[in-house]
């Protein structure tokens, strides 16, 4: 019988056994040629026992035999089992590995050294020059991160097949190397080497991380020109690397010349309208899946998750948690559940975010710094710190990039400026000081805690050649009241030929309404789309309500708003009412909130500032109706709180407090420096008494508001001259500003108070950096 045809149609109808029992009795089991044969059909078949028991029974194994073997057990995960039959490959004294052996041998490294020693087999043997050794060689590197070995193994090789190129250029990308991508790229192009469809698939992804669309444009025209376009894996690129650079149109064109789609493809476009905020169009293309008879998988949900969080709709999200509890994806795959972690923080679920978080059974550290950023980002600065400390406890769990841009702004949050700064020294042990998100994060934690000089010169150290710490620091110069500082940087930044963005004119018009500067501000908004050609949205309309609101002109404001081209939306009602707040001004204040209610009635801050405004004119009726409707919600005023820092311990105050340990020498303290305030001309003013009650409470009221009780505690506490650093969750009110301003006076001692709006340096003879206009 011809048994050399039967191997691979018994292996397909999973008929290798009976074709093993028929070579015994034939007495054929143990030929060289069939021994072989069965080695690869058992592995073909998944059965890595039989392959291996058949295996050891070959008399005189070549290296064809070993290599079968090994080939068998990687390509069914047997990595370990694979690792340890090489190395009996190498013990044995009659044969050798040779070129075919390690291409596969290093698939199955599980750390570095083991590559290495296999390298070190490769050099000793003499094939570092064949094409597929050196290939192997260079994304066995690459996926363990050592680019620099990856590297020098491609450039010593004496010759370089397509493949070779792929394998570096997908190295460096894989390894966010996008510039030393590009320089291997155009090294292959002066070569004369010509771009394959996987050498465009491989370089595309080069172009988002460069803002490199001009690139992207030529190779796409390459692709057309060489009929790579049918080809469904450039074609993949290609949107992938279209949506990345913002260029939605061109994604969709890419996709609607496509002859076949798969389901990356349609993954693909619905992550390129997700990722550039047009979730209504992302749902258009799921829908089209649906009617094309795929079914969506992993990740599929991740743009559904961020899709549900975008438009703030939690019954959808709820039905892809369902979705992936119904697949069980949530056990096999940790990017589904950090994906409906960061779903549920984005639409403030934070007990549902941490439900999930609670509920994975592995956890890495994308996990914990998805958790923690979103308990910072809904304002609940404590309890990501916890979570901070419990992770740095965790084995396994190691403090990345994300972590650091994660945590950070939630020391700035509580002014947390000695763990701040404890995270500022992590950084430069682990060498992730110069990366632009981390730098500007750093500058946020110190101006924010009340350090701007600091900030300031971290500013000279980091990378500048993006907007992002531009706009960071512009930002925080603005809320210390810089405003001169703020235009000079804003022109220092065109100087060195960094593109203003859309946060850059939040940031600097946000500075001229803290600082006053009418003139200016209104300038740089309408030079916004004429020489910058940036669109203004809804937030910088809101900065300009607030600009003109908060130097007194109301009407000015409000005609602005009448006159906007887009309709206006709560931030632009409620800057507004914000400013007819500091006004008083009710009849305009009545119209914003009537706005704002019927925008978003659940904001319990709009409720607040209006009966406040009421409050402050004395019509307590309709104090009490506004509350009242309040409290009909089921919603609830943010209590006020300020905090201090002493001691690497942050002492938390609310208003009326009276727990603290060392509350009676607080109280006592103040009414002290009451006693020695009102000697040097102080008035209370009874107007920010929101309460309706006698003459003799309001003074025990504005007493105990929460700077306060946090100010005679720092004054407790802290060594003599030490500045006292106060941080509020609240706009500090017009009677603790002149107090501050009286108490820095009388205790010969800079008071730094952050509110939620900006800071205010108090000096030690009694003046304000705001120059009471805040």
């Amino acid at each position: 019988m011809d048994f050399a045809h039967l191997f691979f149609p018994c292996a397909r109808k999973g008929l290798v056994k009976p074709l093993h029992a028929l070579l015994l009795v034939y007495g054929l089991a143990n030929d060289f040629f069939c021994s072989n044969q069965l080695v690869t059909v058992y592995a073909e078949t998944g059965d890595i026992r039989s392959s291996r028991h058949v295996f050891d029974h070959i008399p005189r194994k070549n290296t064809l035999s070993w290599n079968f073997m090994i080939s068998g057990c990687v390509k069914n995960g047997y990595f370990r089992e694979a690792a340890n039959c090489y190395y009996q490959l190498l013990t044995n004294s009659r044969v050798r590995p040779d070129f075919f052996t390690f291409p596969v041998v290093l698939k199955c490294c599980e750390v570095l050294q083991d590559g290495k020693k296999i390298h070190c087999s490769v050099l000793k043997l003499s094939f570092e020059n064949d094409v597929f050794v050196g290939s192997s060689l260079i994304h066995m590197y690459s996926k363990f991160g050592d680019v620099d070995d990856a590297f020098q193994t491609f450039d010593e090789m004496s010759f370089r097949d397509l493949g070779t190129w792929n394998a570096m250029i997908a190295g460096f990308c894989q390894n966010g190397k996008a510039v030393e991508a590009l320089g291997v790229f155009e090294e292959m192009t002066r070569q004369g080497v010509r771009m394959g469809a996987i050498t465009v698939s491989s370089v595309l992804p080069i172009c988002a991380p460069l803002n490199d669309l001009f690139m992207g444009r030529l190779i796409h025209n390459y692709t057309l020109k060489n009929g790579f376009e049918y080809d469904v894996f450039v074609s993949n690129a290609l949107i992938n690397m279209y949506a990345k650079l913002g260029c939605t149109g061109e994604a969709n064109q890419v996709f609607e010349d496509m002859t076949c789609r798969d389901l990356v493809t349609w993954n693909s476009m619905i992550a390129a309208y997700e990722q550039n905020d047009d979730p209504t169009t992302a749902l258009k293309f799921f829908s089209g899946m649906k009617e094309c008879g795929l079914q969506p998988d992993v990740l599929t949900l991740l743009s559904l998750a961020s899709i549900a969080a975008q438009r703030g709709d939690t019954r959808s999200g709820r039905s892809c948690h369902d979705f992936v509890l119904k697949k069980g994806w949530i056990t096999e795959d940790m990017l589904t559940g950090n994906a409906l972690v960061d779903m549920y923080a984005k639409l403030g679920k934070v007990d549902d975010a941490k439900n999930v978080f609670d509920g994975m059974p592995v956890k890495d550290v994308i996990s914990w710094n998805t958790i923690i950023t979103g308990f910072a980002q809904n304002g609940l600065a404590d309890e990501a710190i916890k979570l901070f400390h419990f992770m740095a406890k965790c084995d396994g769990i190691m403090v990345d990039q994300g972590t650091i841009v994660s945590i950070l702004p939630a020391f700035s949050h509580v002014g947390a400026l000695q763990q701040g700064m404890v995270i500022h020294g992590r950084t430069m042990r682990i060498g992730l000081i110069y990366d632009v998100f981390v730098g500007t994060c750093l500058i946020d934690m110190y101006a924010k805690c009340g350090r701007l000089t600091e900030a300031n010169q971290l500013f000279s150290e980091v990378p500048r050649r993006s907007p992002v710490p531009w706009n960071a620091i512009i930002s925080c110069n603005g809320i210390h009241g810089n405003g001169e500082k703020v235009l000079d940087m804003f022109r220092e930044m065109q100087e060195e030929g960094v593109k203003p963005d859309h946060v850059t004119f939040v940031s600097l018009l946000s500075a001229c309404s803290h600082a006053g500067l009418i003139d200016e501000g209104q300038k740089y908004f309408h030079d916004m789309r004429r020489v910058y050609s940036v669109e203004p949205n809804l937030k910088h309309y809101a900065c300009m309500v607030d600009l003109l609101g908060r130097a007194g002109h109301l009407d000015a404001a409000y005609k602005f708003i009448t006159s906007m081209p887009v309709r206006p939306d709560a931030s632009v009602w409620g800057a507004l009412l914000g400013a007819c707040r500091i006004q008083g001004n009710v009849e305009l204040g009545d119209l914003a909130s009537a706005n704002l209610f019927a925008i978003d009635s659940e904001n319990v801050g709009y409720y607040v500032l209006l009966s406040n405004i009421y409050a402050n004119v004395g019509e307590w009726n309709s104090v009490d109706r506004v509350r009242s409707l309040a409290k009909d919600k089921g919603l609830k005023k943010t209590p006020g709180w300020s905090s201090i820092e002493v001691n690497n311990r942050v002492h938390v105050f609310f208003t009326g407090n009276q727990s603290h340990p060392q509350c009676e020498d607080i109280y006592k303290k103040l009414g002290l420096l009451l006693t020695q305030m009102k000697s040097l001309g102080f008035v209370p003013d009874y107007s920010f008494v929101l309460q309706d009650v006698e003459e003799e409470e309001k003074e025990y009221f504005l007493t105990s508001h929460s700077e306060r009780l946090a100010i005679a505690f720092g004054i407790i506490n802290l060594p003599p001259q030490t500045s006292i650093k106060i941080f509020k969750n609240l706009r500090v009110c017009g009677d603790c500003h002149t107090a501050t301003k009286f108490i820095s006076l009388i205790i010969k001692r800079e008071i730094i108070v952050r509110d939620s709006n900006r800071f205010h340096h108090f000096r030690e003879d009694g003046t304000c950096s705001c120059g009471d206009y805040w």
